[in-house]
């Protein structure tokens, strides 16, 4: 039975006693109460750690249960999708998650256990912070740009939980400069539920060129991502895309417009053909996230510079199939100070 067939049994109020309220968990199976009042609106979570707590500083098992319970819990919508609540909850180190309408009525509960049951992906994940961040002027003197923060968290934090929330949890970061920010941050990734290893640098070596400090070849197709984007993307929309197409390196692109403030003028030769009045010209452009096969790795060259549409144009001249992934979910590229502040003012509604 699941938590959307359980969680009516959990339920209580804040006046039900610490003694019946253990006994409701313990029967629920769930390990957490829900209190609600009059007009079934979530004021409250209880966990047995909530009570064991509340036993020590000497409370009493008679004592109502609003003495030890949560009086902010985090929630969730039921639009909200689950690889965002199960990345909610990564972060906040929670194991339910209550759910509520726009009224804070609870309607539904999200475990950990059951959002973690899905399938876990052994496909690696390599994140490319080793750059110099030059164009974000100060705030990068002291601070590798993937650190910058988005609200409450840095922008590789982020980037890692999106991936974490598919399933991956085999962590690959290319660092370089002020690379032992990054390192003392997030250590090995345990604290993320994942494995991080690490790609020192030597010099600057591009956004393909750090593949080749990989200490063995991946068995399975593997992302690569610059480590200063935000995005909502599906990476297994991607992985089936790239599998659909038998392509060996498949490119993320977004479409973008750009108006032309002018008349446009077409000829042939000295004849006029048409004007073309402040035409809107529509283009893809390179998201910075790849899926690629583990044969691409063979044509990365060692010890140098070396950037992914090079790698791409390698792939291509020797016949190999490529693809372009098309997706409309957000993203941002934080390459100046204005983006970055257009990232904090979404950060609300997309990340939190």
């Amino acid at each position: 039975m699941t938590a959307v067939e359980y969680w009516r049994k959990v339920v209580i109020g804040s006046q039900t006693s610490v003694l019946d309220v253990m006994k409701v968990i313990d029967r629920g199976a769930l390990r957490v109460a829900l209190v609600t009042d009059e007009s079934n609106r979530l004021i409250g979570v209880v966990t047995d750690g909530d009570i064991r707590r509340g036993l020590l500083s000497g409370i009493n098992m008679k004592d109502p249960v609003a003495g030890v319970m949560g009086r902010e819990p985090t929630v969730a919508r039921a639009s909200d999708a689950e690889d965002r609540v199960l990345a909610l909850m990564t972060s906040k180190s929670i194991d339910h998650m209550p759910i509520v309408d726009d009224d804070g009525r609870l309607i539904g509960l999200k475990t950990l256990r059951e959002l973690a049951s899905r399938e876990q992906r052994n496909n690696w994940v390599v994140l490319m912070a080793g750059g110099l961040g030059s164009r974000m002027g100060p705030l990068t003197k002291t601070c590798p740009k993937p650190m910058l923060k988005v609200g409450t968290k840095p922008i590789l934090e982020l980037i890692l939980e999106s991936f974490a929330a598919h399933g991956f949890h085999k962590f690959y970061v290319s660092v370089n400069y002020r690379k032992e920010v990054i390192q003392d941050y997030f250590k090995d990734g345990s604290d993320w539920g994942v494995d991080i290893h690490y790609l020192e640098e030597d010099d600057r070596r591009g956004t393909a060129g750090p593949l080749a400090l990989l200490p063995e070849v991946p068995e399975e197709p593997f992302f690569v991502m610059n480590g200063d984007l935000l995005t909502q993307i599906n990476y297994k929309n991607i992985l089936e895309f790239h599998e659909e197409h038998g392509s060996l390196a498949t490119l993320c692109v977004r479409k973008v417009e750009q108006a032309i403030p002018y008349g446009v003028v077409h000829t042939h030769q000295h004849t006029l053909l048409s004007i073309e009045e402040k035409p809107v010209q529509e283009y893809f452009i390179n998201a910075g996230i790849y899926l690629l096969d583990p044969k691409v790795v063979d044509y990365i060259p060692r010890n140098t510079y070396f950037d992914m549409p090079d790698l791409f144009h390698k792939v291509i001249s020797h016949g190999h199939a490529t693809a372009a992934f098309p997706f409309l979910d957000y993203w941002m590229d934080i390459g100046r100070m204005a983006d970055l502040k257009q990232a904090s003012q979404d950060y609300s509604e997309v990340f939190s």
